[in-house]
């Protein structure tokens, strides 16, 4: 009986001295162990910040004006080029070649856009300038995304894509 208990004690003691072991090894403040966080000098390293990899939200540049110039990779010819601005009250108001229009408009998140239904002038005009500004129309009010590309202003819809220039 006394060996058993001998051998109990033994045992438990050996338990013990592992479990101890074993929490010196997960704990890095205990000396020796933990090396993987600490510096040559025996400094505990810190861990170093990682900023997020998500693109910074751009922002709409409103009170500027915009001259188109071009619509799905055709440029807009002649002096009277199209033109824009939204201001601050998201009022869009601008020229299409021919008549004037304006609008509300929403830059949102993601890049995204919303314009709303266009209120026209209705100038008579020459039948090839009323069919580029319907084009343009057309595309400004169902522009659903945009971004700056370079020093341009780029204008997505799935009727087409318009590209600006910040006007002087």
């Amino acid at each position: 009986m006394r060996t058993i208990r001998t051998a109990a004690l033994a045992c438990a003691a050996l338990a013990a001295g592992l479990s101890a072991v074993a929490v010196q090894a997960q704990s890095p403040n205990i000396s020796g162990f933990g090396r993987a966080n600490r510096t040559p000098g025996g400094e505990e390293k810190k861990p170093q910040y990682v900023p997020p990899t998500k693109q910074t939200e751009k922002i709409f540049p409103l009170d500027s004006t915009w001259t188109a110039v071009s619509i799905n990779g055709k440029p807009f010819a002649g002096g009277d080029r199209p033109s824009f601005i939204i201001d601050k009250q998201y009022r869009a108001r601008g020229y299409g070649g021919c008549n004037t229009f304006a609008a509300t408009a929403f830059p949102l998140r993601d890049q995204h856009l919303a314009v709303g239904p266009l209120a026209l002038t209705k100038k008579p005009c020459d039948k090839g300038l009323a069919a580029t500004e319907q084009a343009f129309f057309v595309a400004l009010r169902t522009a659903a995304q945009w971004d700056m590309v370079g020093s341009q202003l780029v204008l997505k819809s799935p009727n087409g894509e318009l590209r600006f220039d910040r006007a002087l």
